[in-house]
């Protein structure tokens, strides 16, 4: 569907423009200072004396604040407190890895100092990101979100190479270092958000967004988009945002819903309502469990081969590169083929490379597969992402986004369970093929027709 130009003046594309690059050295710092921590994490606590499960404990609890978290967060950060959620996220993230790191600095901390700090930057994290979502479709005009979306992968790909080998070497030096390191990114995240310029404040129904093209009939179309009666994924916006509207605002809606639980599940309301966010739901969680249960079948693969350290971290900085690469290159491939070519292909693909991964042993022909498998995923991944941007009114972005955030991460943290479970009940490739039946049947269902049709309403 073809979008109008946007009809903001020079002034304020200029601003949004600075303010989308502030947006990406936030997320790429906060990105590499996570990921330098995440590495070193359960080599701190094991060097510490703990056991492994007090290990896989605290990675479990931290993961479970987060999924109950999210979708309480986006309620204020979507009714106008956006930026303040961030800079406070931020600020409270900074405290505690700077806290552990002097912590670690002068001796061995006790558990529950450690667990406090990880809980209170699983708290900060989970809430900035609840509270970032939305904010391209705040700070740019429809044609420019799916580029912008996919230099934000990006940057998510390249501090997955970045982050680990920064805190390995940190680590090294001194146990504290990517710890304080982890609490510099989250300060200059801050800065960068401070320094934004914006109105992060998402248009209600009585706050009408003054660079978003109208309908004929009067009403914001949502994500920017003109109102169609064509098209399905606007039926269901008009069908999921009609709560809002005929509750007459914002405050009658919060007494009519519930309070804040009320509010909190508008996002899934819009979910079920929008065939477009229903399959970007579906396909993201799925791929996310797929990836993550490969990345273990990697772990137990190289591990039984007789491969090492350097093996594994040599298949994750080839998956993490080649990432890059796919991130990069899908706004090319959207507009050359269309989205709804390009998810149903990608889908399809897939599949027989998840289920050769079952039958190597080899580092080299495992990080080869794998790394195509990170290659050609975030092609498909930043065109549904950007869809998702279009199919969502601007009011609703940060809990729609918290939808999607809690099925991920629900599926990330069931896949190391599940690939154990087939690698001791069955065999090591298991995994691998489990993942290969799950992709054939999502690939089956991006190709039906009404599936297509709202990939190319929304997402093309």
């Amino acid at each position: 569907m073809e979008r109008p130009a946007s009809t903001a003046p020079p002034s304020r594309r200029g601003a949004g423009q600075r303010d989308v690059r502030l947006l990406w050295w936030a997320n790429a710092a906060d990105g590499i200072g996570s990921q330098a921590t995440g590495a070193v994490l359960p080599l701190l606590l094991l060097h510490l004396g703990h056991p492994p499960r007090t290990v896989g404990l605290i990675a479990g609890v931290s993961t479970a604040v987060g999924l109950l978290l999210a979708p309480l967060v986006a309620v204020p950060a979507d009714r106008g407190a956006r930026k303040r959620v961030m800079l406070a996220a931020s600020a409270l993230a900074a405290l505690a890895m700077g806290g552990l790191g002097l912590a670690l600095s002068l001796g061995s901390p006790p558990i529950a100092l450690i667990l406090t700090a990880v809980l209170a930057e699983r708290v900060a994290t989970t809430s900035f990101d609840a509270a970032a979502r939305g904010t391209v479709a705040l700070l740019c005009p429809g044609p420019e979100q799916g580029r912008v979306v996919s230099r934000l992968a990006a940057a998510d790909q390249g501090s997955l190479i970045v982050g680990p080998a920064l805190g390995g070497l940190l680590y090294q030096l001194s146990r504290a270092l990517p710890f304080a390191a982890d609490a510099l990114s989250y300060v200059i995240g801050a800065l960068c958000v401070r320094a934004m310029r914006s109105d992060l404040t998402a248009p209600g129904p009585d706050r009408a967004d003054p660079a978003a093209p109208r309908p004929a009939d009067g009403r914001t179309a949502p994500g920017g988009d003109t109102a169609s009666g064509g098209d399905t994924a606007a039926e269901g916006d008009t069908a999921a945002e009609g709560d809002t509207r005929r509750s007459g605002g914002p405050g009658r809606s919060r007494r009519r819903g519930g309070g804040l639980p009320g509010e909190a599940a508008a996002g899934l309301r819009l979910v079920r309502a929008t065939p477009l966010l229903r399959l970007v739901v579906l396909w993201c969680t799925t791929v996310n469990l797929v990836v993550v249960m490969l990345y273990y079948e990697a772990v137990f693969t190289l591990q039984r081969g007789g491969h090492g350290g350097a093996a594994l971290g040599a298949v994750l900085a080839a998956s993490g590169a080649a990432g890059l690469i796919g991130a990069l290159a899908a706004p090319g491939a959207a507009e050359r083929f269309g989205a709804s070519r390009i998810v149903p292909a990608v889908t399809w693909l897939l599949v027989p490379l998840a289920v050769l991964l079952a039958t190597v042993t080899g580092a080299w022909a495992y990080g080869l597969l794998f790394a195509l498998v990170c290659l050609v995923m975030p092609v498909a991944s930043v065109l549904l992402q950007t869809g998702a941007l279009g199919a969502t009114a601007p009011a609703l972005q940060a809990r729609t986004g918290a939808v999607l955030a809690t099925t991920t991460t629900g599926a990330a943290a069931l896949a190391p369970v599940l690939a154990g479970l087939l690698t001791d009940r069955l065999t090591t490739g298991a995994p691998a093929l489990a993942c290969g039946a799950a992709l054939a049947l999502l690939a089956a269902h991006t190709t039906r027709r009404p599936v297509r049709g709202a990939l190319a309403g929304r997402a093309g």
